[in-house]
C-alpha cells in the first residue's frame, strides 16, 4: 500500500514538472514596503530652523531625529540622546548622545546641536519659532539682540522699559545698548562639553522641555554643511539629515520621494523602504487617486464623503490638538476696534459649521486652548476647567457691538477680504462665514485663496484683513497656544499687544507649582478672549484616509505623521 501511494506521489510530482496540476504550495508574495501619502501642499521650505507649518514639519519628521522622539502616546523617548540627567532644581539637563551619523557619513555631535539651536536664536535668521528656545537661559536676550558688525548687543530701553527707536530710511529701528554686549558662546545656556555631551541650562524649570526637544525647531543640523551653504535645504544633494529616511527627489508642486536611510542609528526598526509624498491640494482628487490605487493615505478628506468613508473603514478619526480660527489684523481699521472683532466672532454659527461642513466630530471652540490639554489636577482638562468665554451664534450681542462701533446693521462697514490657503474645506467654511456675516450683521466681505507659501508670507507680513489659521500644539501644555500672542512673538501675526497679557505669560514660565501656574494660564486666556484678536471656530479632530494595508500608522496629536514605525501588510 505504501509503495502504491509512493508511485501516485511520484506521478503527481512529474505532472507538476510538466506544467500540469501542482500540489506544491506557492510562497506568498512579499508585500512591497512602500507607501504613497498625500501631503496636501507644497512645503515652502524644509529647513527645520525656520519652517512653521505642519506640511514642512511632516517632511522634517521623516528625515531628522532630535534629542528625543515622541512615541505613539506622545511621550518623548530617547533618540539621538541615549540618556540624560536633570538637576534637582529642574534647570540643568545633561544629554549623552549615542553613535549616530548624518547622511553624508559624518558623526552627529553635540556641537551640531549647539550650532543648530544658536542658529535658530540668532537675530539675523529671523526664525519665527525661535521662541521655542526662549526656555534656554539667555535665549530670548540673544534672539532680540542687535548685531553691530560681528558683535551682538542688548536692545536699548528707556526708563519705562520700552525699546529706544530711531527712524532710519523711513522705518523705526531698535537701537543697541553698547554697554550690554551679548556673547552667544558664553551667554546662551546650550554648550557642547564634548562630541557626545550636551549641556542645557534653562531660564526656569520647564516640565515639558523633553517634549520640546522632539520638536523640529530643536532638531540638529550638520554644522559643517549648513554653516557654509545658506541654500543647503533647497537641493536634495546638499540636504544632509540624520533621520529614518533620506530625501532623494523633490519635484516641486508634485512630489517628494524618500528612501530608507542606511546610516540611521535605528535602521533595523524602519520597515518601509520608500515613502512618496504627493502635493494634491484638492481633497476630492486625492480621494479619487486613493480609490484607484494611486494613494495609500491622505492628510485631507472631502467632508461630504466622511460618514461613508468612516463606515467603510477607509477613514480613521484621530485626536488632534489644534484650533481652527480666524485672525484679525489688529493694526488695520476697523479691526483695531475690539467691538468689531467681537461682533464678527459672535456672529459665527460654529455648531452649523461642525455639523454641516466638517462632519468629523469637531466641537465648537469657545476659547483658545483646545480640549485634550491637561490641567493641574490628574485627569482634568484645561478647556473643561476654563469653560466657555462667549456664546456661539450670539447674534443679538454681535449686532449691538457692531452698532456701538459705528456700523449699525453693517452700514458703512469698509470692504475687506477673508483670506485662506487653498483647500476645499477652507473654502466651504469661509463661504459659510461670509454668509453668516452678511445675514447676521449686514456685512459684505470678499474671499481670497492663496497657495500655501504665498499665504504664509502674506500672513507673516500682516498683508491681510482677516485670515484663517489653525495653531497646532507643539507640546502638551496650554502655553503652546497662549504664548503665540505675546508681543513680539514671531508667530503673533495679528499685531496684537497687551502688556498685562505679556506679564502673565512671563509669570507662568517662572511658576513652578502646577496649580498656581495653571491659574495664571487661565487668567491669560481670559485676557486674550476679552481682547479677541482671534475668532476661534472649532477644535479639530483628525480624519485620515488610510489604506487597510498600512499597519502601525502613527500621527501625533500635534498633527504630524511619523512613518518610522509603519509597515505594509
Amino acid at each position: 500500500m505504501k509503495k502504491a501511494l509512493s508511485l501516485v506521489l511520484v506521478a503527481v510530482f512529474l505532472v507538476s514538472l510538466s506544467g500540469g496540476l501542482s500540489v506544491i504550495p506557492s510562497a506568498k508574495a512579499a508585500v512591497a514596503q512602500e507607501v504613497t501619502y498625500n501631503l496636501g501642499a507644497e512645503p515652502p521650505g524644509i529647513d527645520p530652523g525656520v519652517t512653521i507649518g505642519v506640511p514642512e514639519s511632516t517632511v522634517e519628521m521623516q528625515v531628522f531625529d532630535g534629542l528625543t522622539r515622541l512615541d505613539s502616546k506622545n511621550v518623548p523617548q530617547p533618540a539621538i540622546a541615549k540618556s540624560w540627567t536633570i538637576s534637582k532644581d529642574g534647570k540643568t539637563y545633561i544629554f549623552t548622545l549615542r553613535d549616530a551619523y548624518w547622511t553624508n557619513g559624518t558623526p552627529v555631535t553635540a556641537y551640531d546641536f549647539e550650532y543648530a539651536w544658536k542658529r535658530v536664536l540668532s537675530p539675523e535668521l529671523a526664525a519665527q519659532y525661535a521662541t521655542q528656545l526662549y526656555y534656554v537661559y539667555g535665549g530670548e536676550a540673544f534672539n532680540t539682540s542687535i548685531k553691530v558688525g560681528t558683535k551682538y548687543y542688548a536692545q536699548a530701553v528707556d526708563a519705562k522699559g520700552n525699546p529706544v527707536m530711531k527712524t532710519v530710511g523711513g522705518k523705526q529701528v531698535a537701537q543697541p545698548n553698547m554697554a550690554k554686549p551679548i556673547d552667544p558662546s558664553k551667554n546662551v545656556g546650550v554648550k557642547a562639553l564634548n562630541a557626545k555631551t550636551l549641556k542645557v541650562y534653562l531660564q526656569s524649570p520647564t516640565a515639558y522641555f523633553l517634549a520640546l526637544t522632539a520638536f523640529n525647531t530643536l532638531y540638529p543640523v550638520c554644522k559643517a554643511v549648513v554653516s557654509t551653504n545658506d541654500k543647503w535645504a533647497s537641493d536634495v544633494k546638499t540636504y544632509v539629515t540624520n533621520g529614518p529616511f533620506k530625501l532623494t527627489q523633490w519635484s516641486h508642486n508634485d512630489k517628494m520621494v524618500f528612501v530608507k536611510n542606511p546610516t540611521y542609528w535605528d535602521k533595523n526598526n524602519v520597515k518601509l523602504t520608500k515613502v512618496t509624498f504627493l502635493m494634491v491640494e484638492d481633497s476630492s482628487t486625492a480621494l479619487s487617486m486613493y480609490q484607484s490605487g494611486q494613494l495609500d493615505s491622505a492628510v485631507t478628506v472631502p467632508s461630504s464623503e466622511l460618514p461613508k468613508l468612516v463606515a467603510s473603514g477607509d477613514v480613521k478619526i484621530l485626536p488632534m490638538l489644534a484650533t481652527y480660527l480666524y485672525m484679525f489684523n489688529t493694526t488695520k481699521k476697523p479691526f483695531n476696534d475690539v467691538r468689531v472683532r467681537k461682533a464678527l466672532t459672535l456672529a459665527i454659527n460654529r455648531g452649523q459649521i461642525t455639523k454641516s461642513i466638517t462632519k468629523g466630530g469637531e466641537t465648537p471652540a469657545l476659547g483658545m486652548v483646545s480640549n485634550g490639554i491637561p490641567d493641574a489636577l490628574p485627569g482634568s482638562d484645561f478647556r473643561t476647567v476654563g469653560g466657555s468665554y462667549f456664546k456661539d451664534n450670539d447674534i443679538a450681542t454681535a449686532k449691538a457691538l457692531l452698532a456701538q462701533a459705528g456700523y449699525p446693521n453693517g452700514k458703512g462697514f469698509p470692504a475687506f477680504t477673508l483670506l485662506f490657503n487653498t483647500s476645499d474645506l477652507h473654502k466651504s467654511i469661509a463661504e459659510a462665514v461670509q454668509q453668516m456675516w452678511k445675514k447676521n450683521l449686514g456685512i459684505t466681505c470678499s474671499l481670497g485663496s492663496e497657495e500655501w507659501g504665498v499665504y504664509l508670507a502674506d500672513e507673516a507680513s500682516l498683508n491681510y484683513d482677516v485670515v484663517r489659521r489653525s495653531p497646532t500644539a507643539d507640546y502638551m501644555d496650554p502655553n503652546t497656544y497662549l504664548e503665540l500672542f505675546v508681543t513680539g512673538n514671531g508667530r503673533n501675526m495679528t499685531g496684537y499687544s497687551n502688556k498685562a497679557y505679556d506679564a502673565l505669560i512671563a509669570k507662568e514660565k517662572a511658576t513652578v507649582d502646577p496649580k498656581a501656574r495653571m491659574a495664571v494660564l487661565h487668567a491669560a486666556e481670559k485676557i486674550l478672549m476679552t481682547d479677541m484678536p482671534i475668532a476661534p471656530v472649532y477644535f479639530y479632530t483628525n480624519p485620515v484616509l488610510l489604506s487597510k494595508h498600512i499597519k502601525n500608522f502613527y500621527e501625533s496629536a500635534l498633527g504630524i505623521v511619523d512613518w518610522k514605525p509603519t509597515y505594509m501588510a
